[in-house]
């Protein structure tokens, strides 16, 4: 990166904007997007035991609360995943972290546009009558969220904060009077699957991890944090812990409500468990959560798709016209660029025959959030070795179980993927290395030097 881009970028900070409620509610935002109204479909095959695999992915998700809460005091610096890496494996593996990381996060949005207006078909019956009409709907909401966070970050906290709000009321609403409609026998079995206890709760922790895809979100605004080194380990850790306390609740009751044949298989599992509630009204009121829910992820994730990048542009291991701010103080290209890609990949499957192919990607996707969990696991006690010249002997245990906990919790979570996504994610990942090379021969031998410092 060329001295006047560090410069540029540098002298034009944008003021804190993001506090703890802001924070906590781009965490909590990011995780309850759409899978919580879809998954009770998919783990009712399996029976009450879901339950158990629902702890155990929270369980794994709280250790990894814990280790970005504590990376975010030792590195408070924008990025998050990306910084962190960097910060303990160097330059190439930052690169590699950021490069999966925004493509995960642009293709997520993609996905998650989608998401909207399919539920917005449900109440808008036009908008659902043909691809094209979804299609529109799904770029409008990106691009419409796209300018709400080129307009500045404080702008983006409030509707992220707000559509939190309105986005848990549905589902508080279903967990706390919800209890009056369950009936005791539809928990019986507990095991309703074909499979053993061991096998059944370790297919259900994998579904459910997907609902903790975000976890880290706080982490990466770090420089529009007020009090970075507070604020984001307290809103990773209690954002977390809604989100968990939420997924639980929901699928008891939905589970409880509904015989489970019922809910396998089931396109809107939710909006069936409220009209067996409340009727058709009760439907429609968890359809418009639904929306609001999908439309509050989307601007969380919007926001990251620039910070990234912007952070990464910084260091000089991405390209540097994604460091430059807008007047506003907003990495504007980045956002723009790309919400680009996220529009040609909702084209994309809305195109007939490209379906599976998009389906395909976003998995790719998930999956390139999970390898910065892994690699940030251990960033600590790479940073700690680093900065005391000190031997492993020397680092605290908690601190090397915490470690050992979240790494392997991360490894076992790739390997839940499937060797066909493990092994077109590795593609994946590979394809940013001639984009690395470039951006290495752009810089001068001194610059190489510099660089080199944190290898």
């Amino acid at each position: 990166m060329t001295a006047d881009v560090s410069i540029t970028a540098a002298a034009a900070p944008s003021k804190a904007a993001l506090g703890l409620g802001a924070c906590t509610a781009l965490v909590v935002g990011n995780m309850i997007g759409s899978g919580i109204f879809l998954l009770p479909s998919s783990l009712a095959a399996f029976g009450p035991i879901s339950l158990v695999g629902w702890v155990v992915t929270a369980s794994g998700a709280m250790v990894l609360a814990l280790v970005f809460g504590r990376l975010a005091r030792v590195v408070p610096k924008t990025g998050g995943p990306y910084a962190y890496a960097r910060e303990g494996f160097g330059d190439f593996a930052g690169f590699l972290i950021a490069w999966g990381y925004w493509i995960a996060l642009w293709s997520g949005n993609a996905a998650v546009a989608v998401a909207f207006a399919g539920y917005l078909g449900f109440l808008v019956p036009t908008i659902g009558a043909s691809p094209l009409s979804g299609a529109l709907a799904a770029v409008i909401a990106i691009w419409c969220l796209t300018f709400v966070n080129i307009r500045g970050v404080k702008e983006a906290g409030i509707v992220q904060l707000f559509t939190t709000i309105v986005k848990l009321f549905p589902l508080l609403t279903l967990i706390i009077f919800g209890a009056a409609y369950i009936e005791p026998a539809n928990y019986t079995p507990i095991n309703q699957s074909n499979e053993t206890a061991f096998s059944a709760i370790a297919a259900c922790a994998a579904l459910t991890l997907w609902a903790f895809i975000g976890l880290e979100s706080a982490t990466v605004p770090a420089g529009e944090v007020v009090n970075p080194r507070r604020t984001i380990p307290m809103a990773t850790i209690i954002g977390t812990a809604i989100a968990a306390t939420v997924y639980i609740g929901v699928t008891f009751v939905a589970l409880g409500v509904m015989p489970s044949d019922q809910l396998t298989g089931s396109t809107s599992p939710l909006a069936d468990v409220a009209f067996v509630m409340w009727g058709s009204l009760g439907a429609a009121f968890v359809a418009l959560g639904a929306c609001i829910s999908t439309f509050g992820t989307l601007n969380g994730f919007t926001m990251l798709t620039g910070q990234v990048p912007l952070a990464a542009a910084r260091d000089g291991v991405f390209p540097s016209r994604f460091a430059r701010l807008s007047s506003s103080g907003t990495p504007a290209f980045g956002l723009i660029f790309s919400n680009t890609l996220a529009t040609v990949l909702i084209l994309m499957s809305f195109s007939e025959g490209l379906a599976e192919q998009f389906e395909f990607i976003i998995l790719l996707a998930t999956l390139s959030t999970l390898v910065p969990y892994l690699v940030c696991a251990l960033s600590e006690i790479m940073i700690n070795v680093a900065s005391r010249q000190s031997p492993m002997a020397t680092l605290s245990p908690r601190l090397i179980i915490l470690a050992g906990i979240g790494f392997f919790y991360s490894l076992w979570a790739i390997y839940g993927a499937g060797p066909d996504v493990v092994f077109w994610g590795f593609l994946l990942l590979m394809l940013g290395l001639p984009v690395y090379v470039w951006l290495r021969a752009q810089h001068t031998p001194t610059e190489h030097m510099e660089m080199d410092q944190h290898v």
